[in-house]
């Protein structure tokens, strides 16, 4: 039985990675800042939950005292666009567009790095960071975060690599039932997602937790320091 960390695992792409794990039996231990979505959460999945927040060092510590000295596999899902819940700016406003810059840099980047850090001694085997469609072609904070996380993981992937231990970024495109538009999804910009897709469908949360999984499992050993693109198309790689 392996022990999983899931950063973010109560909802969305985070809970539905946390079920594919405990689909084989392993340990859970999801985190997120909700307490009361997290305890709901880890007790539908049969994880243990334990409240951190990601962007916090102070919390990240705290996490360690509640983990076991080995540590399988951590999943850095916790994130998300923080420009949906701050106020707007621009040039007349440096003041706010710095505040905004930097969360977005905190919630998707710094949150990584504090957390695979302060586990990276602990870790046997794999470590996956959830990307998006957006480091590679979004704008804004935002893109420039999820491209910051892929660039910084070539990083780990050298650190970890001599020890066996792999990291990649899982990065996707428009994917349901999440968190992310925070209600501010039209039905008019669902369908533009939909269709620069190949696939004419819309992601799934297991689409991309069977791929993380996948990263995590022996038959991925030789694959470390990639961007894995789980859009149905809309992006194309080479």
């Amino acid at each position: 039985m392996r022990t999983i960390v899931v950063t973010g695992g109560a909802t969305g792409i985070g809970r539905a990675t946390a079920e594919r794990f405990r689909a084989d039996g392993d340990d859970v231990v999801i985190t997120g800042r909700r307490a009361d979505v997290l305890e709901k959460a880890a007790a539908d999945l049969g994880a243990r939950g334990v409240v951190c927040d990601a962007t916090d060092p102070a919390q990240v510590e705290r996490l360690l005292d509640e983990l076991p000295e080995r540590v399988d596999v951590l999943v850095n899902n916790a994130g998300g666009n923080t420009d949906f819940g701050r106020p707007a700016s621009d040039l007349a406003d440096l003041a706010q567009l710095k505040a905004n810059w930097l969360a977005n840099l905190e919630t998707n980047l710094i949150s990584a790095v504090l957390t695979t850090t302060a586990l990276a001694p602990r870790l046997t085997t794999a470590v996956v960071h959830l990307g998006s469609i957006a480091g590679s072609r979004g704008p804004g904070s935002y893109g420039a975060s999820k491209a910051g996380l892929a660039m910084w993981n070539a990083d780990v992937a050298a650190e970890l690599g001599p020890r066996g231990v792999t990291s990649n970024v899982v990065a996707p495109g428009f994917t349901a039932e999440t968190e992310f538009f925070q209600g501010r999804l039209t039905a008019e910009r669902r369908q533009t997602l939909l269709q620069a897709t190949l696939t004419k469908r819309e992601g799934q949360v297991e689409d991309i937790a069977n791929t993380i999984h996948f990263l995590a499992s022996p038959a991925a050993r030789h694959i470390t320091a990639q961007v894995l693109h789980v859009n149905g198309g809309a992006l194309l790689t080479r």
